[in-house]
């Protein structure tokens, strides 16, 4: 089976569908008013520093899968467009090179060490990030209403070890950023205390200017036909999604394709048949990588959580080249399957990865 890379995706998609129009009159995502919360308290939550993780994992099984060695297989504008792309196969999901693992799973260490042992188990960064590219990380930092103890915001310390290991492979540029939908992206990255570990690892926090949401046509959508995306998702040359794991209120779980809402505008008008239009959203953005920061889990009140109750500290990355391989992974720490999410059986019927878990190369460490 073969692999199609990001340039040679967006070469298809300019060829089969024409140049993007910009559009640079864009409204901001309306932002929700603050709610009130309570401040953090000594007793009850731990202090934010690199090497504390003390929260108490309290009840969690996290389901061990099989080892065995499995082959591979060979904003305003908010209408989508009535006009059909023209028609174009399916690409294929991301493989694994021989010797790599379809998929990495890594518990019981530090945020650092876990993506650590977890890049290096599938390969590198280098197999991932060529020397002098241009790579954008998305975390979830969904709004500045509580910091990342909480488990709504992305790991902070999961997100400046991801810059390091880009900048190591020879990365020319790392940027960080997310379209937060409660509060300003600069209190959001602030109070998720990332803007702190990604500036101390030589990256760059950068607030996604509106002028920048372009209307882009997506080829293979079955619900929609294009909608306004964020240039540099698709420019860059690596594309590393970080979503954290957590509960939510309509798609049930955000994962790694519910975590590529943050690269578009007019979020609301995607939620009508929200599991076919993510799996939209998917087949045009295709993450490099993506990686599911669990070292936290949010299991209810999602997706801004805001009680401590609610939280359970799993100590887990998860990381895969195949987004619906790692979003049906994540499935299982909620006591859920694959087939239980809208948007991974969406994604797995138009080809875009394999929910399958027992047919993928898996690495537990």
């Amino acid at each position: 089976m073969k692999s199609v890379t990001r340039r040679q995706f967006l070469k298809l998609l300019a060829a089969g569908s024409g140049a993007v129009i910009y559009n640079s009159i864009l409204s901001g995502c309306a932002t929700d008013a603050t709610p009130q919360y309570p401040e953090l308290q000594p007793e009850t939550v731990e202090q934010a520093t690199p090497t504390s993780e003390s929260l108490p994992l309290d009840n969690v099984s996290v389901p061990t899968l099989p080892q065995e060695t499995i082959p591979i297989c060979s904003s305003q504008n908010d209408s989508p467009c009535e006009t059909a792309a023209p028609a174009q196969q399916p690409l294929e999901p991301a493989q694994a090179t021989v010797g790599n693992p379809d998929l990495v799973v890594a518990r019981n260490a530090e945020p650092e060490e876990l993506v650590r042992k977890a890049l290096l188990a599938l390969g590198g960064m280098e197999r991932f990030v060529p020397k002098g590219s241009f790579v954008i990380i998305k975390p979830n930092i969904c709004t500045d209403y509580y910091p990342y103890e909480y488990a709504a915001t992305t790991n902070p310390w999961v997100i400046g070890s991801l810059v390091k290991l880009c900048i190591a492979a020879g990365a020319k540029k790392v940027q960080v950023m997310d379209f937060p939908f409660g509060g300003s992206a600069k209190s959001a990255y602030k109070k998720s205390g990332i803007q702190e570990q990604v500036e101390a690892a030589n990256g760059e926090m950068i607030v996604m200017p509106e002028f920048m949401f372009i209307d882009t046509p997506i080829p293979l959508g079955k619900a929609i036909k294009s909608w306004m995306v964020y240039e540099d998702a698709l420019k860059a040359d690596v594309f590393i999604n970080v979503p954290i794991a957590k509960h939510h209120s309509l798609a049930r779980l955000t994962l790694g394709m519910k975590n590529l809402m943050g690269i578009v505008q007019n979020r609301s008008g995607l939620h009508p048949n929200l599991g076919q239009r993510l799996a939209d959203l998917t087949s045009l953005v295709r993450p490099t990588l993506t990686v599911i920061d669990a070292v936290r889990i949010l299991t209810d009140n999602g997706p801004t959580g805001g009680n401590l109750d609610d939280v359970k500290k799993l100590d887990t990355i998860i990381v895969s080249p195949d987004i619906v391989a790692a979003d049906s992974y994540a499935t299982t720490l909620f006591d859920m399957k694959p087939d239980d999410i809208a948007y991974i059986r969406a994604a797995a019927e138009m080809g875009l990865g394999s929910k399958d878990l027992n047919s993928l190369l898996i690495t537990e460490l």
